[in-house]
This record gives structure tokens, C-alpha cells and sequence, in this order.
């Protein structure tokens, strides 16, 4: 197994490295000395994305955060600079990823992490595979450094799996309202952070325990309100749960499991048979 995620590791940062390039599923095959069909399978045994829906999600993720730190583009130069050759073709597969134009995201201000990069798993001490997927958050790990006597509201979506076994589609639409029913709450130096597949933070800029369940508490209100998919009303909720980690220097390892702790802790306490 270690062979297949050493493999996976050059691939990612293959892709990082490629993002604003005309990137192919052979190109990333060809750089790792493997064959497209070994990339593809690993890419969906692993991740359970294609290499293509993979990068496609990456793209638009880096794209949206140019979309606001670099207000002095504009939106067919984002699009050039993503390798989208008119505005027509980046709106298209941009309101695919994120449900939103982005003319409306960049009115927003806000940089949203809708998916950021995937770490591969790892291999604990007596050789398995930990197959849990992981998302790279050291981008904010200075920010988070600096807030760390600051709150964090962790939030995770309540029975993802069914959704998704409606359609990939409608799990992306609930993946995306989550953040938005966060966004909506958040003041404006908070910070709205993915750190899994369905479990997010947000990061405020507050040392008041108040503040942060009273967001949590606004998040909670909105549970059970439907999204929309195809005609379908789908219940969504979300497991809520607040952290102050109260260490400057925790590690990031350290970090990212506190995180995810506080929300399976709220996960036993709601619904302790069924944490899907």
C-alpha cells in the first residue's frame, strides 16, 4: 500500500503544481511513470473522485480565492489565468462547482475553502492503511497560531451518505449550503475553513465563548430546512459543536484532530448509533 500512496503523493502535488496549466489525466500519469488507467483507479479508490473532478474542484477553489484577493483581475483574466479561454466557459463550470456566479461571489468578500487540497492517507505504525481522507489546512495554520485562544465553531452534515446515494450532485449542494448557512453567521474576520469531506470550522476572532455558541446556536436553527435538489426537498442538518484549543504552539496533526474530535463528540451525544 505504501508504494500506491507514494504514488498518489506525487500525483496531487502534481496537480497543485499544474492547476493554471492545460492539465490532463496523461500528463499526471506520464509525470508519475504510471499508466492513465492506474492513476484514475487510485484517484477513485482513494479519494472517490476522478483525476478530472479532482482538478476541476481545485481549479475552482483557487479560482474563487483570486476572485477575491485580486480584485484588479478581471473575470476573464481569472478565467484566462485557470486555462478557460472566454467568461462563458469559466461561469459554466465555476456555477457547476460553487451554485453561484462569480460575479455574486466576488459582492461576497468572503474566501470560502469549498475543497481544498487533499492529503493522501497514511499508514499507522503497524502498516495500515488509515483511509480516512484528509484536506491540507496549513494554509491557515499561521492564522491559527495567532487565534489560539480564539473559538472555533466545528460543524459536520448529519447523514451525508443517503444524501449523496440520491445523487453525487445533491451531496455537492449540501456540501455548499453548509458553508453558507456558516457564512451567514460569521462576522466579518471570522474565517470559514473545510477540514473533511463534510466537517468544516469556523475560525473566529474571538476570545468570548459566548460569541462562538451563539453562532453555533444560529447554524443549529437552520436544521432540518430542505435544499432543493431537482425538484426534491432534502433535509439538511448539521452537527455543532465549539473549541478553544488554548495552545500556541499545537501542532498541526494535533490541530486537525482536536477539530475533528469536538464534532465526533457532538455526533455520540445527538445520534449515538448512527454517526454516517
Amino acid at each position: 500500500m505504501s508504494s500506491k500512496l507514494e504514488l498518489l503523493a506525487e500525483a496531487l502535488e502534481y496537480v497543485e503544481q499544474h492547476l493554471q496549466e492545460d492539465l490532463h489525466t496523461e500528463d499526471i500519469a506520464a509525470a508519475c511513470y504510471c499508466s492513465k488507467s492506474t492513476i484514475e483507479k487510485l484517484f477513485r479508490q482513494i479519494n472517490h473522485l476522478s483525476v478530472r473532478d479532482y482538478v476541476i474542484r481545485r481549479r475552482m477553489t483557487k479560482a474563487a480565492r483570486t476572485l477575491i484577493e485580486r480584485p484588479d483581475m478581471s473575470l476573464l483574466e481569472v478565467a484566462v489565468s485557470y486555462g478557460y479561454s472566454s467568461n462563458e466557459a469559466f461561469t459554466r463550470v465555476f456555477y457547476q462547482t460553487w451554485n453561484c456566479l462569480p460575479s455574486k461571489y466576488r459582492e461576497s468578500k468572503r474566501v470560502l475553502e469549498l475543497f481544498p487540497r487533499l492529503n493522501p492517507p497514511t499508514e499507522s505504525r503497524e502498516g495500515k492503511n488509515m483511509s480516512r481522507r484528509k484536506f491540507d489546512i496549513s494554509e491557515l495554520y499561521d492564522l491559527f497560531r495567532s487565534r489560539h485562544n480564539c473559538w472555533f465553531v466545528c460543524c459536520d452534515i448529519a447523514h451525508l451518505i443517503p444524501i449523496n446515494d440520491i445523487s453525487h450532485k445533491a451531496g455537492d449542494l449540501a456540501i455548499l449550503e453548509s458553508l453558507h448557512r456558516m457564512e451567514a453567521v460569521a462576522g466579518d474576520d471570522d474565517v470559514i475553513f473545510r477540514i473533511g469531506g463534510d466537517e468544516f470550522v469556523l475560525l473566529t476572532n474571538s476570545e468570548d465563548e459566548t460569541y462562538a455558541q451563539s453562532l453555533a446556536n444560529q447554524i443549529l436553527f437552520h436544521n432540518e430546512e430542505p435544499i432543493d435538489f431537482e425538484g426534491q426537498k432534502i433535509p439538511l442538518s448539521l452537527y455543532v459543536g465549539i473549541v478553544k484549543l488554548g495552545k500556541k504552539n499545537v501542532r498541526y496533526s494535533e490541530m486537525f484532530t482536536e477539530l475533528q474530535n469536538v464534532i465526533l463528540q457532538e455526533k455520540q451525544k445527538i445520534d449515538p448509533n448512527n454517526l454516517a
